[in-house]
């Protein structure tokens, strides 16, 4: 099923990036595997999927523990300073960096590795309450900013979530501001190549304004399960 799936969902990808005239290899598809075992995880890897996203750290560690580095990992969910060290030893990239003092952590923690940490700052393009990142452009630069001083950061992108809604103009909004946000950083200089946006049910807009990272993960692998730990899948 999984295999299926990925056919589909690449497909979907192919075909929207024709319709706007954009190459394929600039899109990163990412299978989000939160909650799911480790046979859904090795099924995808074995049908061509390189890049997994975790949204909970001790989960990422673990399965980092069981399959190894060849996944390439990517924490994608909010992230506390005190799992940071699961998180640094494991993910290649990590998509939600709000603050200066979690930046300071993952360099400090990155530092003790001896590992240069891939970082995206979150920035919030709605108005929903749940939603996490940074709102002021000002302090996305500033952050950026800092980022690139630190000695075992790296900064490569921005990142957010799009509102969970069925109004496709307030979902393209999301999108487009923060297409204009990186337009912007890269004017002054910062040199920021991501964008990762687009989920299962909003992907296809996300493309059309210009992610380059896909974070999809039930149209691969289906329904989750919370009833159950993704160690009993």
């Amino acid at each position: 099923m999984i295999a299926k799936n990925l056919q589909i969902v690449r497909d979907r990808i192919a075909e929207k990036c024709f319709s706007v005239n954009r190459d394929i290899s600039e899109i990163t598809l990412i299978a989000v595997s939160k909650n799911f075992g480790i046979s859904s995880i090795s099924e995808a890897f074995n049908a061509g999927v390189l890049n997994f996203g975790e949204n909970k750290a001790q989960e990422l560690d673990e399965k980092f523990r069981e399959l190894g580095s060849k996944i390439t990992w990517h924490f994608i969910g909010n992230l506390q300073k005190n799992k940071v060290k699961y998180v640094v030893r494991s993910a290649e990239f990590i998509h939600s960096v709000t603050s200066l003092s979690l930046a300071e952590e993952i360099n400090k923690k990155a530092g003790a590795l001896n590992k240069n940490q891939k970082v995206l700052i979150q920035v919030k393009t709605s108005d929903e309450k749940t939603k996490s990142g940074l709102t002021d452009e000002a302090e996305v630069i500033d952050l950026v900013s800092a980022c690139k001083g630190f000695s075992n950061i790296t900064p490569v992108g921005l990142m957010t979530i799009a509102p969970f809604t069925d109004d496709v103009n307030l979902i393209r909004k999301s999108f487009s501001e923060l297409r204009k946000l990186k337009e912007k950083l890269n004017e002054q200089g910062l040199g920021l190549k991501e964008l990762s946006m687009g989920m299962t049910a909003d992907f296809e807009i996300a493309i059309e304004e210009g992610a380059t990272m896909l974070r999809i993960g039930s149209a691969i692998f289906g329904k989750r399960n919370y009833s159950k730990n993704w160690i009993e899948l």
